[in-house]
């Protein structure tokens, strides 16, 4: 059997595979995991019940099950929804927004899997461009979204180093220069995988240069603003005509709706919502039924700051102390936890690579992402890529302080 070139490159191994894989098969294998390695959100049981009240009323009602169940959507997603999507977000912020300022995905991946390629790769004029990530390292999930090679180009950060161990990225404008072939500018805020949170003015001035270059800025929001409103510093929601800004409703606690939200020009959306039709045919029912009334009360946003907020900025507090005290004596540095519910670990000088510290890791029963992953599209050497990890601290507290444990006595044996 031979494959074309997208079956090669779409059914090969890669970083992402390999963590869904994990995250998937893990607890199969060994009962015991510790699962600090995937994206998956902490229980909160406050939300839970929200969401089974809203199922249920949706269920005891005939109309609405059988719409929830029976019929397909249009590409562009549940009208009702969108409408209620762009009503709250233009009450709460100003932004000139309608429904038709809105589409559904099945999930963000599957967005920027579509956004990513309408943007770059090969143009009709038989140039090629590419996608620009102004702050490294970034999610590893676009790594290998896109349908040609070479796609992704990188800006190496400064590092400001602070104190108590903890350190920060930030973008290096003196190193940002866009190419001619850059199709579009994208980050995520809080940056999954390290928790960073570009500030205001870093955004608005990536938006200037986006502007000048008359390219998109795509905004990752999965953890950001508005909702879920994982953030644990000041910072306000960024959109205009100029910005795509892709949300989602997994780390509200619903990864299995799939479901993603993408705001930008009409335009965009038509365009978005043909490739939409021909790739996923519709969107999913079940997480735009869930959600429609807490957008439609607000509800979703004193969810969001009430509960999902001070629960993830409490379990991070945790983490970082239990991570000073274990690794103390040790050349670590934690990136300053200013969002998402990862901490971003940089042993420097670590005599091992990160990929190999997540294969002794894994053997002693705790699941870790090797940073090395996160780095794609940067195209100079530079070690610090393998001297970090990406930890999850969102799952049962003990659990992890246990994960944290046995961290530090590998690390440990990695610099005797």
């Amino acid at each position: 059997m031979k494959l074309s070139l997208f079956g090669e490159k779409f059914s090969r191994d890669s970083g992402i595979v390999g963590l869904m894989d994990d995250l998937g098969s893990a607890l199969d294998d060994n009962p015991e995991m510790i699962m600090m390695g995937g994206g998956n959100p902490g229980r909160l049981p406050g939300a839970e019940a929200l969401f089974q009240s809203r199922l249920e009323a949706i269920m005891a009602d005939p109309e609405k099950r059988h719409k929830l169940f029976g019929l397909y959507q249009a590409p562009l997603g549940d009208p009702e929804f969108r409408r209620e999507v762009a009503d709250l977000l233009a009450r709460q912020f100003g932004w000139k927004l309608s429904a038709d300022n809105i589409a559904i995905s099945n999930g963000s991946q599957s967005a920027f899997f579509v956004l990513f390629n309408m943007f770059a790769g090969k143009m009709p004029d038989g140039t090629r461009r590419q996608i620009h990530l102004p702050l490294t390292p970034e999610y590893l999930g676009y790594a290998d979204s896109g349908l040609g090679e070479d796609f992704f180009t990188a800006t190496r950060p400064e590092i400001e180093r602070l104190d108590g161990h903890l350190f920060k990225y930030r973008v290096d404008f003196s190193r940002l220069e866009l190419e001619k072939r850059a199709g579009a500018m994208c980050f995520s805020r809080p940056t999954n995988p390290t928790g960073n949170v570009m500030t205001d003015d870093e955004v608005a001035r990536l938006d200037s240069i986006a502007r000048e270059q008359d390219i998109p800025l795509i905004l990752d929001g999965a953890y950001g603003l508005p909702f879920p409103n994982i953030i644990f510093t000041g910072a306000s929601p960024h959109w205009n005509e100029n910005t795509i800004l892709v949300l989602s409703l997994s780390k509200l606690g619903l990864p299995g709706v799939r479901t993603g939200i993408i705001i930008a020009r009409e335009d965009i959306i038509h365009a978005y919502a043909n490739a939409n039709g021909i790739v996923n045919l519709a969107c999913g029912n079940i997480g735009p039924a869930i959600a429609t009334e807490l957008f439609r009360t607000g509800e979703i946003l004193t969810l969001a700051r009430d509960q999902i907020a001070p629960f993830y900025r409490q379990r991070a507090a945790e983490a970082v102390d239990g991570f000073r005290q274990a690794l103390e004596g040790l050349p670590f540095h934690i990136h300053k936890p200013e969002g998402a519910f990862f901490l971003w670990l940089w042993f420097e000088g670590l005599p091992i690579n990160s990929q190999e510290l997540y294969a002794r890791l894994k053997k002693r029963g705790v699941l870790i992402v090797p940073g090395h992953h996160c780095f794609f599209g940067l195209k100079e050497e530079w070690p610090h890529r393998y001297e970090c990890i990406r930890v999850s601290y969102v799952q049962d507290p003990q659990q992890v302080r246990r994960g944290i444990r046995i961290i530090a006595e590998e690390v440990k044996k990695a610099y005797l």
